[in-house]
């Protein structure tokens, strides 16, 4: 019980805090009409998406029932993200439109390097902890947005100092795959954890059980 109140504290602070950075970072793309900063923007939705699912799960008496869904929702997170991140990267690269400056931007992306790191280390934890898959997955998904928040943030610091609007694309397609190798992952229930059966002594704890 007290594994998945703190889970659920963890998922409402994630919602939380993705929300305030969708706000601020669609409101600072559009200001500086910066493709790439609203589409950070967005990506927190997805990112909420993705908490909601285990928070849901987690509201059952039995979450275990739910997993098989969240993992699903989990991992069309994903997949949306890779498509998204895919379109936006093509359409800068191939000089349909740019990243203007934005400093506010640079600011944002430093902030979610330092957080979402954090957030994402603490669930997952309480997750292999509890034997959660979905909650491992959610995890996963919660670094990923510190990878873009890493991309953005050289690509602004990049198109600022040198005018290379095109870096923070390049990054964004590296992402891109590692989204779609993670959501695969969810979709086959993959991610890695301590089945429940093991926590609660009716089996021991294998090697295999374990990342």
């Amino acid at each position: 019980m007290l594994l998945r109140r703190r889970i659920r504290w963890i998922v409402a602070a994630t919602i939380a805090y993705n929300v305030v950075e969708a706000v601020i970072a669609i409101s600072a793309g559009s200001a500086a009409s910066s493709a790439a900063l609203i589409g950070f923007g967005l990506d927190p939705i997805v990112e909420v998406l993705s908490a909601v699912a285990v928070a849901w799960q987690f509201a059952a008496p039995d979450p275990e029932k739910r997993e098989k869904t969240a993992l699903r929702v989990i991992a069309w997170s994903f997949f949306a993200l890779a498509a998204y991140v895919t379109v936006d990267a093509g359409l800068s690269l191939f000089g349909v439109r740019e990243a203007d400056h934005s400093p506010v931007g640079v600011v944002l992306a430093a902030v979610s390097l330092v957080v979402m790191p954090f957030l994402s280390v603490a669930e997952r934890r309480a997750g292999r902890e509890l034997g959660s898959a979905s909650a491992i997955a959610d995890s996963k998904q919660t670094l990923i947005c510190s990878y873009l928040s890493a991309a953005l943030l050289v690509g602004l610091l990049l198109n600022i100092l040198f005018g290379w609007a095109w870096a923070d694309s390049v990054a964004a397609l590296v992402i891109m795959v590692f989204a779609v190798r993670e959501g695969l992952e969810a979709w086959r229930g993959e991610a890695c954890k301590v089945p429940v059966s093991a926590l609660t002594g009716e089996r021991e704890i294998e090697h295999d059980d374990c990342c």
